[in-house]
C-alpha cells in the first residue's frame, strides 16, 4: 500500500496561530503538519510518540531549555489528538466544506477498514460518505450510509440532526412522506434545531408538494 501523504491543518493553541500564512488559515488557528498515514494509523505508535515526546520535554525542562520544553509539550498533543480523532475524517470534512466532493470521497475510500476506528469516528466516517452520496441521483446509497452512521451512534447532536435532515430530504425525493415527516420530527427535537431553521423550513416546503 502506497503511503498517503498530505498536509492537514489542526488547531491546538491560539498562541501559535501566527505561524500560519493568512491565505491558508481557516476559521480556527492552524498548524500544518505532514502526516504519514501508514505510521499514524497505529494506535500503539501514537502512544509511544506521545510518551517519547513528553519524556524529552521533561528532559529539556531539567537542563534549562524552557522554550524547547514548552514547544515539545505542545507537540505531544498531536499524537494524543489522533488517538481520539481520525485524521482522514478531518481532512475529508475540510474538502467537503470546499465543495470538493471528489477529493473528499477519495480520502474516505482510502480507509479500508473503518470498523477498526473508534465507534464515534466510524459513525462520522459513514456520515461523511452519506453526505457525499446524497449529492448523487437516487439516494439509495446515501440512505444506507446515513442510517448506518445513526445506527453505529453519532456522538455530536449536530451530526445526528444533520444525518436525519439529509434522510428527510432523501425520503422526499423518494416520495416517502411519512418517513420524511418522522425524520423531520426528530430534527426538531434536537438541541441543534435552532441552527437548522432554514433547512427545516426548506424541507417543510418540499413536504407540502408531495
Amino acid at each position: 500500500m502506497q503511503k498517503f501523504n498530505c498536509y492537514l491543518g489542526i488547531a491546538f493553541f491560539m498562541g501559535i496561530s501566527s505561524l500560519v500564512p493568512q491565505r491558508i488559515k481557516p476559521n480556527f488557528a492552524v498548524v500544518l503538519i505532514k502526516v504519514d498515514w501508514k505510521i499514524m494509523s497505529s494506535r500503539l505508535v501514537k502512544i509511544v510518540l506521545a510518551a517519547l515526546t513528553l519524556a524529552f520535554a521533561v528532559y529539556q525542562f531539567v537542563v534549562g531549555n524552557i522554550g524547547n520544553g514548552i514547544f515539545l509539550v505542545l507537540l505531544t498533543g498531536i499524537p494524543i489528538f489522533f488517538l481520539f480523532i481520525n485524521a482522514r475524517n478531518i481532512l475529508a470534512m475540510w474538502y467537503l466544506r470546499k465543495q470538493n466532493f471528489q477529493k473528499a470521497s477519495q480520502i474516505l475510500e482510502s480507509v479500508k477498514h473503518p470498523e477498526h476506528m473508534r465507534k464515534p469516528q466510524e459513525a462520522y466516517h459513514y456520515l461523511l460518505k452519506g453526505m457525499i452520496a446524497s449529492q448523487q441521483p437516487g439516494g439509495g446509497k446515501a440512505e444506507h450510509l446515513l442510517k448506518k452512521a445513526l445506527g453505529i451512534g453519532l456522538k455530536m447532536d449536530h451530526d445526528k440532526a444533520m444525518a436525519q435532515l439529509s434522510l428527510a430530504g432523501i425520503y422526499i425525493s423518494q416520495r416517502k412522506k411519512r418517513l420524511a415527516i418522522n425524520m423531520l420530527t426528530e430534527v426538531k427535537k434536537s438541541k441543534s434545531a435552532g441552527m437548522m431553521k432554514e433547512q427545516v423550513k426548506m424541507i417543510e416546503m418540499q413536504l407540502k408538494r408531495i
